[in-house]
């Protein structure tokens, strides 16, 4: 989820952003979506938006997902969200089946098995993630409630541990030498799973720097 808060500085802006949803600073991710400099006729002015809270309600959808396969649809929306999937990676000009893999309250896993699948699957999950935009746009109209998560070949596991994987590996590079380090631009609930995995990690601290969606987390050493 996520509130926009105003201010003459994005210090002062994210101030209240923590006073009012009793945050920490590293519980939340923020985008700038105005920035005013200060000039002869303007005040200077920022408006930020600051996403937080649970990860499930973030755009891509992406969590760590269980293993399952192949379960029957329950439901015709099931079945349509199904078939648009197919017919979508059809129109994409690859070969490939899906299938629902879990189901959890409103939430709908599907994999998508296919020989193309590192096609599909995209640099760093970007096709993936663009495929399940789509998807969740076309669902929504299905069921405002539902949100869909698509899979393939395990690719959301194996992301979210090589980031943690990557996280730790960079703080003790970061604690030898003394020197902070930026990580790739990364979604919010990817820097959200490095600020988790660090949190408890003595000698650094994170921080998210840069604008829009993806931005860099910061290690920083700490005496």
């Amino acid at each position: 989820m996520f509130r926009d808060f105003d201010g003459r500085t994005e210090e002062e802006a994210r101030n209240k952003a923590i006073e009012e949803l009793g945050l920490e600073d590293n519980d939340f991710d923020v985008e700038i979506l105005e920035n005013v400099k200060k000039s002869l006729f303007k005040k200077p002015y920022v408006k930020i938006r600051v996403y937080y809270g649970n990860e499930d309600e973030e755009e891509t959808v992406m969590e760590t997902v269980p293993s399952v396969e192949n379960l029957h649809a329950e439901s015709n929306i099931e079945e349509k969200v199904i078939e648009f999937v197919d017919t979508l990676i059809q129109k994409m000009g690859y070969e490939g089946k899906a299938s629902i893999n879990f189901r959890r309250e409103s939430k709908l896993g599907i994999n998508i098995e296919s020989a193309d699948s590192s096609i599909l699957i995209g640099r760093k999950g970007k096709n993936l993630d663009a495929i399940q935009l789509i998807v969740n746009v076309y669902a929504g109209n299905l069921d405002p409630d539902m949100k869909v998560v698509i899979d393939s070949e395990n690719y959301r596991m194996r992301h979210e541990e090589q980031i943690i994987r990557n996280a730790y590996k960079t703080a003790e590079q970061v604690k030898r030498s003394g020197r902070s380090k930026l990580l790739d631009p990364m979604n919010p609930f990817e820097r959200r799973l490095v600020h988790t995995a660090l949190n408890d990690i003595e000698g650094v601290d994170t921080k998210s720097e840069g604008d829009g969606l993806y931005k860099q987390v910061r290690i920083i050493p700490v005496k």
